[in-house]
């Protein structure tokens, strides 16, 4: 049975960071790619970053303010363990992030692609 497992998540200010991880288990790690997505309320859950298998490669969103300069999504193959490092957060990233599990080592950014998924921690960026 597979099991992801985020934390990490919390109340911040504007401008803080945060590191999220996310822990997998009953998958084979070394082979799924990894990604992160969002929900803030009201919503629909949307993608954030994503991570090859091997870890080589890296894809983020292309929001209008890009999370590409403050976020960075990484893994660590010993402890079957995703994160996403959050620089600079503003009260616009306040949502629920999901750890999602992929069955292929590509990446994808739709979330219909991801048949695994944690339960999600809250990030809330005070203004």
């Amino acid at each position: 049975q597979v099991q992801l497992v985020e934390s990490g998540g919390g109340l911040v200010q504007t401008g803080d960071s945060l590191r999220l991880s996310c822990a997998a288990s009953g998958l084979t790690f070394s082979s799924s790619a990894m990604g992160w997505f969002r929900q803030a309320p009201g919503k629909e859950r949307e993608f954030v970053a994503a991570i090859t298998a091997s870890g080589g490669r890296t894809y983020y969103a292309n929001y209008a303010d890009s999370v590409k300069e403050r976020f960075t999504i990484s893994r660590d193959g010993y402890k079957n363990t995703m994160y996403l490092q959050m620089n600079n957060l503003r009260p616009e990233d306040t949502a629920v992030y999901y750890c999602a599990g992929s069955s292929s080592p590509i990446v994808a950014t739709r979330r219909g692609l991801y048949p695994y998924w944690g339960q999600g921690t809250q990030v809330t960026v005070s203004s």
